[in-house]
């Protein structure tokens, strides 16, 4: 009895050659494309095999191949021999790219501030990817990781860009408290709307992988973190605010400071609020476009579509109450830090 096929790590293949071969019949449309590929990475590197592949008309299935196109390849060991296969064509590249332009523009305009916001983006990265998606494979309730690490990205982030002070203190604090107001209103809800934690084919696929995964808690998880950017941006602008106007003029009170803090928020609020919307709807496009073929009241009460209105409105939320969260804390900690110490600007450069 052979071995079942053992999976190999997937290499990267160049297209040589591309040959079309029509398999129309009376009941079935279809195209198979005969293609050379040389290999360019692995221990085959450098041989050139032929492989197959099937366009059915569907251009969400389909891979359309060309000549000189980079292809990632899906790679089995059956027992007596290497079987390779066309998973999807290589992308990374371009990523690659737009993320250089990124990390430059960031440091070339933000300069020192820029490198410490990447050195954030960095560890929030590896925060998510390392420890908030192990922990929650491990059986761990996904909001509580999500909150923890939530907590430790926001201090990282606020801390490294604002350094060791009452106004990084303070934007941590509102954020944190934002975060937790909206973990609770997604909680809530979640168990209102009887939604089921499964948003789209992702989560199905998750399903067949790890079944016994809290996709409710996930769902929430998602809403939180999909906040956490901008609750953070709207938590920084107003301490770093009400920091300024207190370096500006330390005879102003709490309330003062308070007062100014919730004037600044309240430009902010409606163009992040606005951003947050756009994001979501952006997102939600092709959802939004079969709302043409489908009765409204059927489609607004669809599980997805009330999931993606629900975390906007959620995050829009989160942001709004993230102002006075942040002018309360902040118009404190500042006046009373300053009282003690003579630099309340103290940085960590």
């Amino acid at each position: 009895m052979a071995d079942e096929a053992k999976i190999l790590p997937s290499q990267t293949g160049i297209v040589e050659n591309v040959q079309y071969v029509d398999l129309n019949d009376d009941t079935v449309s279809q195209t198979k494309q005969t293609i050379q590929v040389r290999l360019l990475t692995g221990e085959f590197k450098g041989e050139t095999i032929e492989l197959d592949n099937m366009l059915t008309g569907n251009p969400y299935y389909d891979i359309k191949l060309k000549k000189n196109t980079k292809v990632i390849l899906h790679a089995e060991d059956n027992g007596e021999g290497v079987e390779f296969s066309i998973e999807d064509i290589k992308r990374s590249g371009t990523l690659g790219w737009l993320s250089l332009i990124f990390c430059g523009l960031l440091v070339y305009v933000g300069r020192k501030k820029g490198f410490y916001s990447l050195i954030s983006i960095g560890l929030t990265v590896l925060l998510i990817t390392h420890a908030l998606t192990p922990l929650i494979l491990l059986g761990l309730n996904p909001v509580a990781a999500t909150i923890l690490i939530c907590i430790a990205s926001t201090a990282a982030t606020m801390y490294l860009v604002g350094g060791f002070n009452a106004k990084s203190t303070s934007a941590v604090i509102g954020a944190i408290l934002s975060l937790l107001f909206a973990g609770l209103l997604s909680y809530i809800t979640m168990f209102t709307a009887h939604l089921t934690g499964f948003t789209g084919e992702n989560s199905m696929f998750l399903y067949t992988a790890h079944p016994e995964l809290d996709f409710i808690g996930i769902t929430i998880s998602t809403m939180i973190l999909a906040t956490l950017g901008a609750v953070m941006d709207v938590a920084m602008s107003i301490a770093s605010t009400i920091n300024e106007i207190y370096i500006t003029d330390s005879t102003k009170t709490v309330k003062d400071l308070f007062i100014s803090g919730m004037n600044v928020g309240r430009d902010i609020i409606g163009t992040m609020a606005n951003t947050l919307i756009l994001v979501y709807l952006g997102g939600s496009l092709p959802l939004l476009l079969l709302a043409g073929n489908i009765d409204l009241q059927k489609f607004i009460n669809l599980n997805q579509v009330v999931t993606e209105t629900a975390s906007a409105l959620i995050g829009s939320i989160a942001i709004v109450i993230c102002v006075p969260f942040t002018a309360v804390a902040a118009s404190q900690m500042i006046k009373h830090f300053s009282a003690k110490n003579e630099d309340i600007n103290l940085d960590c450069n």
